[in-house]
Order: structure tokens, then C-alpha cells, then sequence
């Protein structure tokens, strides 16, 4: 009777890792217990140096010293969570680091030295010293963390390590996953090559072929060098219409030690500006996501400032060209024509007038060249984008951005959202006076859909890699490239 139930257990196993407990199964983030140690040194750094700075000029430690060290802690742990420094999923290269704690560190530094200059006015800090502090403690920083890169890649490439990786599916996926390994070395994974018993028909949307392209074998093979110990990591990267295939892996791993990874192939969508979140332990994946929920403060802090500062010297300008409009034609100096801002809100942007009419309803025709309704003086301002002045007022009001998709009539937003899949996503940011498109040549009428896809094309391309940097790129190719332009009537 035993015999048998011995055989009846081999032949159905059952499944003891079913939930024993009345809690559903979470998902867990994985979080680097060295980085979050480096979290602390990159701290110790910033009090260390400052008291090594001080210490070579002479100068002795007092309480000032204790709060500019505690508040540049304080702040640096802001810019840098900011800029992702601590993150292991974003897998940054050596340079990208680099750029990433150079950016937090001169963040920190401009904020309190703003800050000190305005608490301790007339107090000597040791210039010498502090200059010492501000450049040194980002190179000892950057030093320690690709420190911390090249000893753990020397570290886990012993052979005893615990990482030699297989791959199911040799499709894009699983080759961008090598490479990605491929560049994060420190990472100490041996890539053993894909396993895949799809057909090579030269169908790429399957299977990979080439050179390059190291096919282990297939999945009976992948059972069998993980259950002969020649496998430690399996990443399965097959497509989500293969869920049945995926569950068969995984249930036939559970007969070996290796530790099976599920790579869901979320490329397959237009992700825009995508990320994961957690909700007590269910992992959720955003496919089209706005870059300022997480930064909406550093945007409004950039339109603020720049916008501010702009329009304290353009100002005497613009009343010169007020003046110009009123002059040269009956009418208002401004038109406020209704566009869609962020979230598809309805908004009035504000523009120098430039036609004979003030158009703003259902129907409104673009403009186009040797547009009648355009006057001499309005042309003028339209090639030379000084119409677009007054969005200013829009920037410092919050309706809109210095840099950003343009915003189009009512009218144009209705039927274009028709005609392009993917339209209305420009909004999930505020209309900007310029943008990637704008500096890219794609200013002015958009008469064929074919021009209308390009400048949409560009808007997304400009949400999915939003950055304060990127703005101000825009911002400076705007002063030679965005202002004056052919297409622009």
C-alpha cells in the first residue's frame, strides 16, 4: 500500500507551495542592500569632506559648519532620489552616474549657497575652503561608486558565483536583455545563451537567427542543464500570447533549484513615458503616463523662473510691438483663442493679433501662405514668432509651459484626434511656446496628415524623455532654429 502511494505521488505531484495563510501572494521590489549603503557613505562623504576642507585651510569647526553639513545631507538625499542615483533597476552607466550625482551635487550646492548667503550674510565662511568642498566632494562620490562597480564585477566573475543566466526566447526581447546584462557587469551575470524550440523560419517576430544568436537548444534541454546544475537564473521572454508555454516552464523548473524570472513583453505597446508602481504588493505597469506626476514641481519651478526672467526683458520690447499692432491695423493688441491645455482642459492662449479677425469656434482654418487674413505687420510677427510673446502670460499663470507640445485650435484637436492614433496623449503635459517639434522643422501649417504625424511623432517622443535638461536644450535651439522659420505664416 505504501509502494502504491509512493508511485501515485510520482506520477500526480502535488503542489505544496499553494498560500497556507488567508493572505493573498505579494509581489516584492527588490532593493540593493549596497546601494542603500552607499546611500549612507555618499552622506558621510559630504560631512567628511567638508571637515577635511576646513581642516586644511586652517579653519576650525563650528556650529554654522554643523548645519551647512546636516542641511547639504538633507538636500543631497532629495536632488539625488530625485535624479534616480540609488536605483538598480535604472542601471545607469558609468557615465550617466557620473552626469546624475554631478547634477544632484551642483543642485545641493546652488540651494545653499542661496541659502547660507541669505541666512548668514556678512559671515565668513572660508571661500577657499567651501570652493575646496563644493569640487571635491562630487569627484570622491563618483570615485566610490565606480569603485563599488569595478570591485563587485571582479567580485562575480569567480565561478563560484551564483549567476549563470539562460534565456527562453530568442526573440528582441531576450537579445535586449542580454545586452543590458551585458552592460552592467557589476551585475556579475553569465549569460549561458537562448533556449528556444520554436522553428528557425526566418519569421524574426519568433526566432532570432544570426551569428550571433547562441541557441542552446530547446526547452527539453533547458529542463535538463538546470536540473544537472549547469543554470542558476532562467529568463523567460516569450510573448504574452504564450502564457500556457510560460506556465509549463515555470511548472517544470519547480523540479530544480534555479530561479525562474518572468519578463512580460509590455514593449509590444506605445508606452509613454511608462512606469511601475506597487499596490500593497500587486505589481501595476502605466502604459501611457504623464512624466509630471512625479515632477510637476521642477516643471512650474522652471516656468517660473526662466519665465520670469524672460519676460523682465522682453518686456519693453513687447510694448513696442503692442504698440506696432494697434498702430497698423483696427482691432484688439491681443487674441485669445481657446486651445486644449493639459488633461484636454480647454484654455485661452494668449497671441499678438496678426489678422484682420479674431477666429474662435468650431471651424477655424489654419493659416496659410499668403493667408489675406494676415496683415503686413501680423506677417512680420508670425515669421518671426513674436506673435507668441504673450503665451508669457500663460507660462507665469500656470495655464501653460516654456516647452512643450504647441497648442492647436479646438477645431484641429477634433478632427486630428480622428485621424492619429495616439493625438490626444500630447496633452498629458501643458502646451508649451516651443518644443521638440518646433526645433525639429516642423513649425507652422501641417496641411497634409503626413506633417501632422511627424509633429505628433515628436510631441511623444518629447513626453517619453522629459527632463528639466531636455527643456533647456529646447529652449536654446528656439533661439536659433525656433524663431524665424519658412514655414511659419
Amino acid at each position: 500500500m505504501s509502494d502504491l502511494s509512493v508511485e501515485s505521488v510520482a506520477v500526480n505531484p502535488v503542489s505544496p507551495v499553494s498560500n497556507l495563510s488567508n493572505e493573498p501572494p505579494v509581489v516584492r521590489f527588490h532593493h540593493s542592500k549596497i546601494l542603500a549603503l552607499f546611500r549612507a557613505i555618499d552622506s558621510a562623504i559630504i560631512v567628511l569632506m567638508l571637515w577635511a576642507c576646513l581642516s586644511l585651510t586652517g579653519l576650525h569647526w563650528n556650529n554654522v559648519y554643523t548645519t551647512f553639513a546636516i542641511a547639504a545631507v538633507i538636500v543631497f538625499s532629495f536632488f539625488a532620489e530625485s535624479n534616480e542615483v540609488y536605483y538598480l533597476w535604472r542601471g545607469h552607466s558609468m557615465r550617466d552616474l557620473a552626469v546624475r550625482l554631478f547634477l544632484a551635487w551642483f543642485a545641493t550646492a546652488l540651494f545653499l549657497v542661496l541659502a547660507l548667503v541669505a541666512a548668514y550674510p556678512f559671515v565668513n565662511y572660508g571661500l577657499l575652503s567651501m570652493a575646496a568642498w563644493l569640487v571635491t566632494t562630487p569627484a570622491v562620490m563618483v570615485g566610490m561608486h565606480i569603485g563599488r562597480r569595478l570591485v563587485l564585477a571582479r567580485l562575480r566573475a569567480k565561478p563560484t558565483e551564483p549567476r549563470r543566466v539562460a534565456i527562453v526566447g530568442a526573440n528582441d526581447l531576450g537579445l535586449r536583455l542580454i545586452n543590458s546584462m551585458s552592460d552592467m557587469p557589476w551585475l556579475g551575470y553569465r549569460v549561458m545563451g537562448f533556449y528556444d524550440d520554436r522553428v528557425s523560419n526566418n519569421d524574426i517576430g519568433r526566432r532570432l537567427v544570426g551569428n550571433n544568436i547562441d541557441v542552446k537548444g530547446g526547452l527539453d534541454q533547458l529542463y535538463q542543464d538546470a536540473h544537472d546544475g549547469k543554470l542558476d537564473l532562467v529568463f523567460i521572454a516569450l510573448p504574452m500570447r504564450a502564457e500556457l508555454r510560460m506556465r509549463t516552464v515555470i511548472d517544470r523548473l519547480a523540479d530544480t533549484t534555479v530561479s525562474p524570472y518572468v519578463i512580460p513583453d509590455v514593449f509590444n505597446f506605445d508606452l509613454l513615458h511608462s512606469r511601475m508602481t506597487c499596490l500593497q504588493g500587486i505589481p501595476a505597469l502605466s502604459i501611457y503616463d504623464s512624466p509630471l506626476v512625479d515632477n510637476s514641481w521642477a516643471k512650474r519651478l522652471e516656468d517660473l523662473v526662466l519665465g520670469l526672467g524672460i519676460l523682465s526683458v522682453l518686456a519693453i520690447p513687447m510694448l513696442i510691438i503692442a504698440a506696432g499692432v494697434k498702430l497698423t491695423s483696427p482691432g484688439p493688441i491681443f487674441f485669445k483663442q481657446t486651445r486644449y491645455g493639459m488633461g484636454g482642459e480647454k484654455i485661452k492662449v494668449w497671441k499678438f493679433r496678426s489678422m484682420t479677425v479674431c477666429e474662435d469656434g468650431a471651424n477655424v482654418a489654419q493659416a496659410k501662405r499668403s493667408d489675406p487674413r494676415i496683415t503686413p505687420y501680423g506677417n512680420f510677427l508670425r515669421r518671426t514668432s513674436l506673435d507668441e510673446l504673450p503665451q508669457l502670460f500663460n507660462v507665469i499663470s500656470g495655464s501653460m509651459s516654456l516647452v512643450g507640445p504647441r497648442p492647436h485650435a479646438v477645431a484641429h484637436n477634433e478632427y486630428y484626434r480622428g485621424q492619429i492614433k495616439g493625438y490626444m496623449l500630447r496633452h498629458k503635459v501643458k502646451p508649451g511656446i516651443t518644443g521638440l517639434a518646433q526645433v525639429n522643422g516642423f513649425r507652422g501649417e501641417t496641411e497634409t496628415l503626413d506633417k501632422m504625424s511627424g509633429r505628433i511623432a515628436y510631441d511623444l517622443e518629447y513626453i517619453r524623455n522629459w527632463s528639466v535638461i531636455l527643456d533647456i536644450k529646447i529652449l536654446w535651439k528656439t533661439i536659433f532654429k525656433g524663431f524665424v522659420n519658412t514655414n511659419a505664416y
